[in-house]
């Protein structure tokens, strides 16, 4: 159950250029929800989903009460997780298998396996939720999958071990960090077709994109940096230096903070888009690895992979509020948008 399988324990949580995640490890349950730090009330929130590589599920947690709502046993090996804008549907890639898991969000059980490339690793869902985007790290390619059909409408060639993908809020643009290419492959969408090739840092293992679309933040597994690339310039502009193997990344909606999980030095470092300098390092769990936002920006949610735990950061005060126990070896995370969970009811 891998993606790869030969990699010391802190950097095996990432796959980069020359080696890949995991050694092996016994499947575990998920343990009770972590407490919250006094002084603070717990209340419902945005739903988060996490891929436990170890454990072949995904669990699921109540951003607000901190508590575990739930666990979905999906494929192999799972090590990414997104849901679809209306909050219907989660994808989830498993590495081991070959296959992408497609689970109703509603009903909390896997509806739909689509298989897809070697290996995949990163997956991401179009503005309009009409394509999901699958990076396979051993096939070198990206699945481009009909949320329709659930199945695969093409395969676009790219860079060498891609890992991070994001797309562009209109759904035109591409963008694959490739980790043994060190570079970002910029793909339209309409034709499937390399319009660009951006160096950046080594290892470039996960990026994202500012609500504008303007800028494009790619963290760098091997060179311990963060990549700035201009997106209309197609040009890196600037380079970051944060913490030890930085891998998940995210941005707040604002734009004005972007944070990065650092495996190696078990924190998440904060960074200033106005400054492009790091501004605050907060203390987290062990080999912390997946990342993301609260639609709100008002939390940042991390997965621990060796302490099996995810943390919750409030971004006001740069505070780590809670800790709460989820599968073994969680790697990739996502949020539901809130309204998104009314509607689900």
């Amino acid at each position: 159950m891998t993606r790869n399988q030969a990699m010391g324990r802190r950097a095996a949580v990432v796959l980069c250029a020359t080696v890949a995640l995991m050694g092996p490890g016994s499947p575990a349950g998920i343990a009770s929800a972590g407490t919250a730090a006094a002084g603070t009330s717990p209340r419902p929130g945005a739903l988060v989903y996490i891929a436990d590589l170890h454990s072949d599920t995904v669990s699921v947690v109540d951003g607000g009460t901190g508590r575990v709502v739930g666990s979905i046993p999906v494929g192999d090996g799972p090590d990414s997780v997104a849901v679809s804008p209306d909050g219907s549907r989660v994808y989830v890639t498993n590495s081991a298998a070959d296959t992408v898991s497609v689970i109703d969000a509603r009903t909390r059980k896997v509806v739909d396996t689509v298989t897809v490339g070697d290996e995949p690793s990163r997956v991401t869902v179009s503005a309009d939720g009409r394509n999901v985007y699958v990076a396979n790290v051993k096939s070198d390619d990206v699945s481009v999958i009909s949320t329709r059909t659930h199945s695969v409408t093409s395969t676009i060639r790219v860079g060498r071990a891609p890992l991070g993908v994001a797309v562009t809020r209109d759904g035109c643009t591409l963008y694959v960090a490739n980790a043994a290419s060190g570079t970002v492959s910029v793909v339209r969408t309409s034709t499937g077709t390399i319009a660009g090739t951006v160096p950046v840092g080594s290892g470039p293992t996960a990026l994202v994109l500012t609500p504008d679309d303007r800028h494009l933040y790619v963290s760098n597994l091997n060179s311990d940096d963060v990549s700035v690339v201009d997106v209309h310039g197609g040009t890196e502009s600037d380079r970051i230096p944060v913490g030890d193997q930085p891998a998940g990344i995210g941005v707040r909606p604002d734009g004005r903070r972007i944070y990065v999980a650092d495996i190696g030095s078990d924190n998440v470092s904060a960074i200033s888009t106005r400054r492009r300098a790091v501004t605050d390092t907060i203390a987290v769990g062990n080999a912390p690895n997946g990342l993301a936002v609260s639609p709100d920006g008002s939390r940042v949610f991390v997965s621990n992979f060796d302490s099996d735990s995810l943390s919750v950061i409030d971004t006001s005060t740069g505070r780590v509020t809670d800790t709460v126990s989820v599968g073994d070896g969680p790697t990739g995370v996502a949020v539901a948008e809130p309204e998104a969970e009314g509607k689900r009811g």
